[in-house]
């Protein structure tokens, strides 16, 4: 047995390329053989464990290919040690085929072992029915959780590398060597792999987490539901779906075509309808398990509404499993280190804190207060954006039934979003709800549950020399942004160093499979009907907006959202505020083929180095553009991999 096992891992080895051949750490020491793991309840239940930390983390900005290797959403001061993670190195156009950064293929530079943690899977499937104190219905459950993760996995690679080998199971030591030598299988094929994964998980998963304090975080129907729906929206997107010419000659050394190539719009729109029908499946499994969009709790007595909307904003991501059951699937890693890149210099020690901050480009991506894009706001300053105004007190009107001022219209909105009497970029004035809730700027409030008297709430103040400000080079929000979203409005302003609340980051939240359904529907009509609107609206009735209909009737062109690529675009901005900061962005503008258009914009933000408002407040280029081309949509593979495996093929313009 321990030959058995030697030889297998030595084999899976070379077959996933992966740099690790010794064994899973949580079997007993010295006991490392497949006896000894599922000798007994015990031994295997660390074994099945093992096999959910395979699950890439998103609470590590650099170590995940949704953040800062993605692209245009956070950034860092470029003179301090973080860049020279291997995500920043990819955002600065260093990605490479000699050593890969974020590699998950071979499990370097920052990418996890995703094939070992595939080949572990396998293990725990093809072993675990010999365990003898395990009753047949926890086995079972086992079983399909690890299928669903196995699915998971395989997904993850594919949205990285687009075709992949499929490893449904480890190969025997006596496979001849052709079938060790694996070949990279068409997308499609994948994709139908993963759809045959979890419909066969199914009927022994949960319908929902009953014992939240121990199993948070474990695979329910919902999960694989939305594991397989997500699979086919990128089957359905434009990156895989045919209609991109550059793939039109994508094949293995067998001939086999590796992405479709066919745009026939009849078969495109199939492709949507089946996702669109696999996404309302696991919406409707995730209301059968308890899901539905977060709100703070009614019964505040000592905040605003407007307080109590921007937790409900920060808290759909931020908040516990045990009070916040938006969350469908919940990637269970510490995050405390993330939470204090994007937390203000609020404490007396303030090292470690302030370092991440958003873009000026998400700035501008939130929509205008009557829901539209500010340059589709006719109502909106755009052309006067990067000017500053004031936040002016009004005196008091001794005339209760006049008419109010402007000057008191806008003081009244924007009196718990910016500092009374305090200076700010017009761009931060008349602004939806999320902005507020999900960014913070110079004389922006900061609200936090330790000061709950809106009176009391910290009003920030970033420009150099000021308490927020500019420390050293090495700690301040190089774009003036701070990443309110990420940071728990819970953790304490009294002690001397920051304390974070740790919460897991969702993998998949409800919010996020309204706006794929909303998206996948829009796709298969000739115009969109209610239904497309009605899902994006429930998003937007949480967020304090009205309908899309009722904002567009202001916008510049006010048909845009009876117009199917109106529309399109529509959901595809609501996807990037709505979804902002959580991982999401940088695989939806590959699915989409818009990360050409949108990842080689220069990052910009506030002169944080500025002492005098009209120093701070001049627009700056903190880094060149990202250079995003054609061949960054799929991944390298190393070039030692192809090497050792003859039979695989690089991914196009690597």
């Amino acid at each position: 047995m321990k030959n058995y096992l030697k030889y297998t891992l030595l084999i899976m080895s070379v077959i996933l390329f992966s740099r690790c051949a010794d064994y899973l750490d949580v079997v007993p020491e010295g006991t490392a053989t497949l006896d000894n793991a599922f000798s007994n309840r015990m031994n295997s239940e660390r074994f099945f464990y093992g096999c959910y930390n395979y699950l890439p983390n998103m609470s590590l900005a650099f170590d995940y290919p949704g953040y800062i290797a993605g692209g245009d959403e956070m950034w860092f001061d470029v003179d301090n040690g973080m860049k020279n993670n291997s995500g920043s190195r990819i955002a600065q156009g260093q990605q490479n085929v000699t050593a890969p950064y974020l590699n998950y293929w071979d499990g370097a530079n920052g990418g996890k072992r995703m094939w070992i943690g595939i080949r572990d899977c396998n293990i725990f499937l093809e072993n675990i029915d010999k365990v003898p104190d395990l009753s047949n219905t926890e086995r079972e459950r086992w079983k399909a959780e690890v299928k669903t993760l196995k699915a998971y996995f395989h997904l993850f690679l594919m949205q990285l590398y687009g075709p992949i080998p499929i490893v449904d199971r480890n190969i025997d030591v006596s496979a001849p060597p052709e079938e060790v030598r694996v070949y990279r299988e068409p997308v499609d094929s994948v994709v139908n792999f993963i759809c045959r994964l979890t419909d066969d998980a199914l009927p022994n998963l949960p319908v929902a987490i009953q014992e939240i304090t121990t199993e948070t975080g474990r695979c329910t129907q919902a999960v694989a539901k939305a594991i397989k729906a997500r699979a086919l929206i990128w089957a359905a997107s434009p990156l895989f779906n045919g209609s991109y010419i550059f793939y039109k000659d994508f094949k293995d050394k067998r001939g086999v075509q590796l992405i479709a190539n066919n745009d026939d719009p009849t078969v495109i729109k199939a492709r949507w309808a089946r996702a669109a029908d696999a996404v309302k499946d696991a919406i409707d499994a995730a209301h059968l398990a308890g899901h539905s969009l977060f709100r703070y709790p009614v019964g505040y007595d000592i905040m605003s509404d407007t307080t109590a909307l921007k937790y409900t904003l920060r808290g759909c991501v931020s908040e516990r499993f045990t009070t916040n059951r938006e969350s469908i699937w919940l990637c269970n890693f510490n995050n405390n280190q993330f939470q204090n890149w994007c937390t203000p210099k609020i404490y007396t020690s303030y090292a470690g804190t302030a370092e991440l901050s958003a873009t000026l480009k998400m700035a501008e991506t939130y929509y205008t207060r009557n829901g539209i894009p500010i340059d589709e706001d006719p109502y909106w300053d755009y052309e006067h954006r990067y000017e500053t105004r004031t936040n002016t007190v009004p005196l008091p009107n001794e005339d209760p039934d006049a008419e109010p001022t402007e000057e008191e219209i806008s003081f009244n909105w924007h009196k718990y979003y910016i500092g009374a009497g305090e200076t700010t970029a017009s761009l931060n004035y008349f602004r939806e709800p999320r902005f507020y809730a999900h960014l913070c700027f110079d004389r922006g409030i900061y609200e936090l549950l330790a000061t709950p008297d809106d009176g009391t709430q910290l009003v920030i103040k970033n420009r150099s020399g000021d308490i927020h400000g500019l420390v050293f080079q090495d700690c301040h929000p190089s774009t003036g942004y701070f990443l309110k979203k990420l940071v728990s409005f819970r953790i304490p302003i009294t002690t001397q160093a920051p304390s974070p609340r740790d919460f897991a980051m969702p993998i998949f939240r409800l919010a996020d499979l309204y706006l794929l359904y909303a998206e996948a529907l829009n796709e298969t009509m000739d115009a969109p009907n209610n239904t497309v609107r009605d899902y994006v609206d429930s998003i937007r009735f949480r967020a304090g907006l009205n309908s899309v209909v009722n904002s567009w009737q202001f916008a510049k062109d006010p048909q845009k959202p009876f117009d199917k690529e109106g529309m399109r675009q529509i959901i595809k901005r609501e996807r990037l505020i709505e979804l902002a900061f959580e991982g999401q962005r940088p695989f939806d503008l590959r699915r989409w083929r818009d990360a050409e258009k949108d990842l080689n914009d220069p990052v910009r933000g506030w002169d944080f180095q500025g002492q005098k408002l009209e120093d701070y407040y001049l627009t700056r280029v903190y880094f060149s553009n990202r250079k995003f081309s054609y061949k960054d949509y799929l991944w390298p593979i190393q070039t030692n991999a192809l090497t050792v495996n003859s039979n695989l093929v690089q991914n196009p313009g690597w």
